[in-house]
């Protein structure tokens, strides 16, 4: 994936949270689903910020941005910010 990519899958997971939030407030979806559905949204979405760094740091380094790998949700989810 390149960073144009993640950036518009980052978009469309933007957009994914502020529908679940709807879906809530009309009632749609309740609580307990919400949550457990923007928690993966959330933790797929650290995963891209995340990619997007490695990818940056590779490239400030002079490396090979498309040898940055998604990490896992724990490793990412762990990070102080």
């Amino acid at each position: 994936m390149d960073d144009k990519q993640i950036r518009e899958r980052i978009t469309d997971m933007v957009e994914q949270e502020r529908a679940l939030r709807d879906q809530l407030a009309q009632g749609v979806i309740s609580d307990a689903e919400e949550h457990g559905r923007l928690a993966e949204v959330e933790a797929e979405l650290d995963q891209c910020w995340d990619l997007l760094r490695q990818r940056q740091a590779l490239r400030d380094a002079g490396g090979d941005p498309a040898k940055a790998a998604t990490r896992p949700v724990g490793e990412v989810e762990g990070y102080e910010q």
